[in-house]
């Protein structure tokens, strides 16, 4: 397992979390979900997929833990990728992501995060969101607080 970017979105990436940080259209936003690690398909299948739905209908389980739920980042979140003259790169990051009160009741091994596109949070659906990237995420609630830092330099780099 590792990290990798749907195929659906090679290229893109920076792209979307622009368009979200534009605010265009209005409604967009990227999408934080959390995948259950027992039964995770492989990377080479996940990374096939094209939608939200595609992903959630294989053997892959969203998290259900005590206090659960997506997280939603519009362009009051974001800001624009970073571009990096001197490494000729381009990269994309937001703000970890912290569950507060994760699991106790409930819990969860989680085995993936996963960062998605929607172009319309008001009216969309999983089969309309797109999977952007995903990152192995070794996790297990407790009822604490859990935050999520994928990499120092963002979750996505363009070189």
């Amino acid at each position: 397992m590792g990290d990798f970017v749907f195929n659906i979105a090679k290229g893109r990436v920076n792209e979307y979390q622009e368009r979200v940080d534009a605010n265009d259209p209005v409604n967009s936003a990227l999408v934080l979900v959390l995948l259950k690690a027992g039964g995770l398909e492989a990377d080479a299948v996940l990374k096939d997929y094209d939608t939200l739905a595609d992903v959630l209908a294989a053997a892959n389980d969203e998290c259900d833990f005590t206090n659960y739920a997506r997280k939603t980042l519009t362009d009051a979140d974001l800001g624009p990728t970073a571009v990096d003259d001197t490494n000729d790169r381009r990269e994309a990051d937001f703000a970890d992501p912290v569950w507060t009160a994760a699991g106790g009741a409930s819990n969860n091994s989680i085995g993936k995060f996963l960062v998605c596109y929607d172009s319309d949070t008001t009216g969309g659906t999983d089969a309309s969101i797109v999977p952007l990237t995903a990152h192995d995420c070794v996790i297990t609630t407790n009822g604490g607080d859990i935050t999520v830092q994928l990499a120092v330099t963002g979750y996505f780099r363009a070189s």
